[in-house]
């Protein structure tokens, strides 16, 4: 899922607690575990688990500080990673540690899929397929709503102090623009995973992969597809290879509600930035974090073509 670090700072009273946790999943109970933190991520600790006399190794993931601030459940996590497992997508769920919140899940054997690999035709087509497997899933717990969660982000930000950047009202008077075009011509809520980072890929040699469910929740498929494209930097010639695998064609309004898309994925992105200044423990630059994501997006919506995109996507 990704390699593992060295075990520096996984000792005394933490790696006792979470050893005791995992002696009670019944795959690990009794046997000797060893544990390695997994590097990627800049949310939560993750942890490769190998197991004396067991074959198979596991993933033990330990939420980060005050996530439920983010919108996070790790109930509704657990229940989409399961979803996500059912069809072929999701890794494999073998446990659910309650209080704690500990999520187990069976390590996948495969290979990342490199910045590279991703613009390639083939590519996009298996994530395309993969994502298609999630949307079409029954309705899961949970909704994701990313014009509701930038301003519920900046209200969590202000009551820590954290200083909200100039950038904001523009981006909310952008957002607002983009919001009003989509309830033109609603789409159906679906199961969607919202977090389409390239580190939350995993090509096993049959499908891609795809870990790290903790935003998942009822959303417009949309958001997955702009998400995707935006984190990636692909091309319009490879959104529409995107939406032909997705959809089997391409029609301009929905290549317009995808370009939408990609703004309001960074607008959640910064914001999720801002809010991460004044709750996460972690050593990491968020201020400058939230400034690229910012730039982009007031970048993509300085352009005529999101001015088309905001009338082509109302016709539905």
């Amino acid at each position: 899922m990704t390699t593992p670090a060295t075990d520096e700072g996984l000792r005394g009273e933490l790696r006792d607690e979470l050893i005791r946790a995992m002696q009670r999943v019944p795959d690990l109970a009794g046997r000797d575990l060893s544990l390695s933190p997994l590097s990627g991520g800049i949310t939560n600790r993750n942890f490769l688990v190998s197991a004396s006399g067991a074959r198979d190794r596991y993933v033990l993931r330990l939420a980060g500080n005050d996530t439920h601030l983010l919108g996070i459940s790790r109930e509704v996590e657990h229940a989409a990673t399961v979803a996500a497992a059912g069809v072929g997508v999701g890794p494999e769920v073998v446990a659910f540690v309650r209080p704690e919140g500990y999520l187990v899940t069976r390590f996948i054997e495969g290979s990342p899929v490199s910045e590279a690999a991703v613009h390639q035709p083939d590519t996009i087509r298996r994530v395309a397929d993969s994502i298609r497997r999630i949307h079409d899933l029954p309705a899961i717990p949970g909704l994701f709503m990313p014009f509701r969660i930038v301003e519920a982000y900046r209200a969590l930000a202000m009551a820590r102090g954290v200083p909200i950047p100039a950038e904001y009202e523009l981006a909310m008077s952008i957002s607002r623009r983009i919001e009003l075009a989509l309830l033109a011509a609603p789409v159906e809520l679906r199961p969607c995973h919202n977090d389409l980072l390239n580190a939350n890929f995993i090509d096993d040699g049959e499908r891609i992969r795809i870990v790290d469910w903790e935003y998942a929740g009822l959303g417009d498929p949309f958001f997955d597809l702009g998400n995707f494209s935006v984190n990636h930097d692909l091309t319009p010639d490879e959104d529409a290879v995107l939406l032909a695998a997705y959809e089997g064609e391409v029609r301009r309004p929905r290549v317009a509600r995808l370009l939408l898309m990609r703004i309001a994925s960074d607008f959640r992105e910064a914001m999720w930035a801002v809010l991460q200044q004044g709750i996460s423990i972690l050593d990491v630059d968020f201020v400058a974090y939230a400034a690229e994501h910012f730039d982009r997006l007031l970048s993509n919506a300085s352009t005529p073509a999101f001015e088309r995109a905001l009338r082509d996507a109302s016709e539905g």
